[in-house]
């Protein structure tokens, strides 16, 4: 027997898409929830409209609300959307029995500081979890946890970014790195933002957030944006302070690795200059207990080394 019944073709994402415009009754704040870009929610909904053969949603400039073929899908798409999470529990519970992974991005001398220590103790207390570490560039710590590709990501983060929840694990303070031999400097030592007025300095790039706020506090010593050598990874830059060519203004989460090259350092003062290392996952999803687990052990390996 033949049935009347047209066949649609809808995907889960729109799915989504319908339901938290739905909800929260905005565009705007739906594609930040998910989250994409406002433009790619809009394509999802007219493709979902496409397949209703229905206008879902009357838009104003101050409000959106569903129409009455929109309030006729809401409960059954709701209904989709839990069923579908309860076969991806059904299937992930499976798989979690036989293999755990957690995905880490982190920036290089993040992942070349803190984590080797924090990823040794943590395998040791979690032997069915499989840590995988990335070490890029902060832009892509945020690429890779905005696209599902790490679960967590870790780095110094100044400004929000859309689609990303950020959490302070904990404050880094800016001292003055010197060549070996270079005054006497050490561990308890600090020394006033002036002390660097006439050193030939070293630094990274002034759009890394690093050193943008470090500019601002060398600009109050005269010092600010001028032309010096720059380079991107902060590990170069202790090689290079290490062979003589310069000192530098780095985070005390460097500090462990200034002991192992012999450099002089100093925490500043005239400001007290702190820093925070951020954990920053997706917005709109759970940490899973591995990686909450995870977090805790980075909090307590940095404050061994905040300053």
């Amino acid at each position: 027997m033949n049935s009347s019944r047209r066949l649609i073709n809808v995907t889960s994402r729109q799915l989504l898409a319908f339901v938290e415009i739905t909800r929260l009754q905005s565009f705007t704040k739906a594609a930040e929830q998910i989250p994409m870009s406002p433009s790619g929610i809009s394509m999802l909904v007219k493709e979902l409209e496409d397949q209703v053969g229905a206008r879902l949603f009357e838009r104003t400039t101050r409000s959106v609300t569903p129409t009455d073929a929109g309030r006729r899908l809401q409960p059954v798409a709701e209904r989709i959307l839990s069923e579908l999470r309860n076969v991806g529990d059904v299937i992930g519970g499976t798989q979690d029995a036989v293999r755990s992974r957690l995905d880490v991005a982190a920036t290089p001398m993040v992942s070349a500081s803190l984590l080797p220590d924090v990823v040794g103790a943590f395998t040791r207390s979690h032997p069915q979890v499989r840590v995988h570490l990335a070490d890029v560039d902060v832009s892509v710590v945020r690429s890779r946890v905005l696209e599902g590709q790490a679960d967590i990501g870790l780095g110094f983060f100044v400004k929000p970014a859309v689609g990303l929840n950020r959490e302070p694990l904990c404050k880094f303070r800016l001292m003055r790195v010197s060549p070996p031999g270079h005054g006497v400097l050490g561990l308890g030592a600090s020394q006033p933002w002036r002390s660097l007025a006439s050193l030939p300095l070293v630094s990274l790039p002034p759009d890394n957030p690093i050193q943008a706020l470090i500019e601002k506090h060398l600009a109050g010593i005269g010092r600010g944006y001028e032309e010096r050598r720059e380079l991107n990874l902060i590990g170069t830059i202790m090689s290079m302070v290490r062979a003589g060519h310069g000192h530098a203004v780095l985070p005390s989460f460097a500090l462990r690795e200034c002991l192992r090259q012999g450099l002089c350092m100093s925490m500043l003062r005239e400001p007290v200059v702190h820093l925070d290392l951020f954990l920053i996952s997706r917005r709109g999803t759970q940490l899973m207990p591995a990686a909450l687990d995870f977090a805790g052990y980075l909090r307590e390996a940095a404050g061994r080394l905040a300053g």
